[in-house]
């Protein structure tokens, strides 16, 4: 958004017309200031929705449906039971809130078809983009005296797969209270939002692609051993362009080997195996301060917004594994027999496991994932529990690459859950659910194309026999077949930005695609290239994200490149 829309739109918001009770109608006698009932219920109102930031705008934002006083007692009564009970029903509260959220459906953006392109670009400009987003990358890492950063930014607008029902699953799904009182007001804003159209038109303006751009004002800044994976990739896939001076490549090793031990020492957190107890090391993805590098403010205000306590999870783990396999690291950690400990956390008929709890993702068919989360030491999982398809990419791809190492098929277990897996991925592709954004829980699709890409590259360089044995009915080749298609035909056939384009590139080379079929990609790319000014040669889009407890969008310039 530029700067004379901003002004525009944010004068279009503050001179709105109230046409009804508005959030603080509702909240403030229940919620503002000192009281009764849950303090952090208080506290977060205040911090999150009730901010002297938002008021002005909120204020403006009423529900003409609210002026009926019965449905209004009934909504505060909602909100009464969540502050006051021990133990609320939350999701007779959830179902409170939920035709608001659903009065107003949301779309995900759809760009035009773009006219075909053919023609390819000269090699030397491809190459100057590669040089100038590894100096960006190199650059970043010794700016920020040893790493490289992303952002967080949240967007009260929602994420347009949450509906109603998702806020009931996830009120009653999610285990800690705090992270429950989050996703309640977040969603009670934003059902206040939405039908107010110059409110929601300056929190989500529209944007050209598939990924969101991150614009938002307040964007937190912070360390994650997840990025740091990506980030070590990366500068090895640089390394391995040919392209580096000697200068960047040992500038390039150095920054991989730091945020390689960041990785597997820093965020290094020990848990037991979910089934047998056995002691296991992982990572997690959020460490305390001064490590994570985001300010004392938004620190404190992480507790505030319902993430005072973080646990590991099984993608930033594989990650992890992954990018230090291809450095050649050998630290001990990566000898443990990690197939055993996921296995523990693969959703299996007779499992004594409980299945995902925020299924927000249905109807999938969840046999053969892995979930998300993983619990700490002590036995926490404030998230409850998730399954991301993505996810379940990464650990086939940190899998193949350790084959010999964890002798990924030297037990009948071990085939089997990886068997599982890839049939729980050729499920997903046959029915064409890769493709809709409500399948995933953390990414876009055009994430899960590119990180098959990745799985796939790392899948054919196993021996032909560890390859049969994996995948006895071929379901890889067809996958491969049906997501080539899909980028072909949807993603880069329609208005991509950079970062669609990247992902499209990146899908259709690891995947051993038509090279001709680079052109699109590439043309968004070039014409794209040094629209991030000062912050680099591409502006931040939406990397990963988060549904709960409202729409976060995780990215930044860096990451773009």
């Amino acid at each position: 958004m530029s700067a004379t829309d901003l002004i525009k739109a944010s004068l279009a918001a503050l001179t709105a017309k109230k046409a009804g009770p508005t959030l603080y109608d509702l909240c403030d006698p229940l919620l503002r200031g000192a009281g009764p009932g849950d303090a952090h219920l208080r506290t977060f109102y205040k911090t999150a929705v009730a901010n002297i930031a938002l008021r002005p705008l909120m204020g403006r934002a009423g529900l003409p449906a609210l002026a009926d006083p019965d449905r209004f007692a009934a909504l505060q009564g909602a909100v009464r039971a969540a502050r006051d009970e021990a133990a609320p029903d939350w999701a007779a509260i959830g179902r409170a809130i939920a035709p608001l959220i659903d009065a107003v459906p949301q779309a995900h953006p759809r760009g035009p078809r773009l006219p075909a392109v053919t023609a390819m670009p000269p090699l030397g400009e491809i190459d100057r983009v590669i040089r100038a987003c590894a100096a960006q990358l190199l650059g970043s890492f010794t700016r920020n005296k040893g790493y490289i950063p992303a952002y967080a930014a949240f967007n009260l607008i929602g994420d347009p797969d949450f509906h109603g029902r998702d806020l009931v699953t996830a009120l009653v799904g999610l285990e800690a209270r705090t992270y429950k009182n989050a996703t309640l007001l977040f969603n009670l804003a934003r059902a206040f939002i939405l039908p107010n159209k110059p409110i929601a038109s300056l929190l989500n303006p529209p944007w050209r692609g598939f990924a969101e751009p991150m614009w938002e004002p307040v964007q937190i800044r912070h360390r994650s051993a997840y990025y740091d994976a990506f980030f070590a990739e990366a500068l090895m896939d640089y390394l391995g362009s040919g392209l580096a001076t000697a200068d960047d490549s040992a500038r390039a090793r150095t920054a991989i080997a730091a945020m390689i031990e960041f990785c597997l020492k820093t965020s290094r957190e020990t848990v037991k195996h979910p089934i047998d107890g056995t002691p296991f090391d992982v990572v997690t993805a959020l460490v305390p301060p001064p490590d994570v590098r985001m300010s004392k403010f938004f620190w404190r205000l992480k507790s505030d917004l319902g993430f005072g306590k973080y646990v590991p999870d099984c993608d930033t783990t594989a990650c992890s594994l992954s990018a230090a396999t291809q450095f050649g690291s050998l630290d001990p950690m990566l000898d443990q027999p990690f197939l055993d400990f996921y296995a523990g956390y693969q959703v299996a008929p007779g499992s004594n496991r409980p299945p995902p709890s925020v299924d927000i993702n249905t109807p999938l068919d969840f046999t053969g994932g892995i979930v998300t989360w993983i619990e700490n030491a002590a036995g926490d999982r404030p998230f409850g529990n998730d399954l991301d398809p993505t996810l379940n990419l990464d650990v086939l791809e940190a899998a193949f690459r350790n084959h010999e190492r964890w002798d990924i098929v030297g037990t009948e277990r071990r085939r089997d859950f990886l068997r599982n897996v890839v049939e729980f991925h050729a499920r997903l592709v046959a029915t064409g659910a890769f493709a809709d954004p409500r399948a995933h829980i953390y990414y876009l699709p055009e994430l899960y194309v590119a990180y098959f890409g990745r799985c796939w590259a790392a899948f054919q360089a196993l021996p032909a026999d560890l390859r049969a044995t994996i995948d006895p009915d071929g379901d890889f080749a067809t996958m491969r077949g049906t997501i080539l298609a899909y980028v072909y035909d949807d993603l880069a056939a329609h208005e991509m930005n950079p970062f669609d384009a990247a992902l499209a590139l990146l899908a259709i080379a690891k995947l051993e695609g038509d090279r001709a079929r680079f052109a699109p990609a590439l043309a968004a790319i070039l014409e794209a290239f040094g629209e991030g000014g000062r912050n680099g040669p591409y502006k931040a889009y939406e990397w990963n994200k988060m549904k709960t407890p409202t729409r976060i969008l995780v990215g930044s310039p860096e990451v773009t490149s």
